[in-house]
């Protein structure tokens, strides 16, 4: 009985190191922090049990600077938010399909998903353009704010717009 046992454990082990070996060779990068690997068949009152212990590396993310824009003007800004006699029958939805949430921009005069900062007024914030204005207002920008009085408090400005 005692080699059926010991047997079992070296087997065990065995292929527990192997399996472990295999897996932080193959993958380098993948977390196997500590694993026990049991087997789960009593012989006597036996339990060959294992611990593995390995060592995971994370990888370091670069720093990213904060990007130059294409383009710098002065230009009129102003704010809205999601009330239906400033917008159409649904408020909340923007003209390309998204839900109207803080750091979305309506802009005539540039691309869907444009990217800009308010540097004067928002910093290094970026906003993103994912909504129209009326025709008739076709180099100005609108911020969305979640209350009317920030939007009337805000009201309207020549700022600084920076163009990513």
């Amino acid at each position: 009985m005692y080699k059926v046992i010991k047997r079992d454990n070296i087997r065990l082990f065995k292929v527990s190191f192997l399996l472990a070996n295999l897996i932080l060779f193959t993958f380098p990068n993948f977390v196997l922090a500590e694993t026990k690997i049991s087997n789960l068949n009593y012989i006597e009152g036996a339990k060959a049990e294992v611990t593995i212990k390995a060592h995971y590396n994370k990888p370091t993310l670069p720093d990213i600077p904060i990007r130059k824009a294409r383009k710098v003007m002065k230009i009129v800004v102003t704010a809205y938010n999601s009330l239906e006699e400033q917008t159409d029958d649904t408020p909340f939805i923007t003209a390309f399909g998204t839900r109207t949430r803080d750091g979305v921009v309506a802009a005539n005069f540039l691309p869907r998903n444009t990217r800009v900062r308010f540097p004067e007024v928002y910093g290094d914030k970026i906003f993103i353009v994912e909504d129209r204005m009326n025709e008739r207002y076709y180099y100005r920008l609108d911020i969305w704010m979640e209350k009317r009085d920030d939007a009337i408090q805000f009201g309207s400005q020549v700022l600084t717009v920076e163009i990513l």
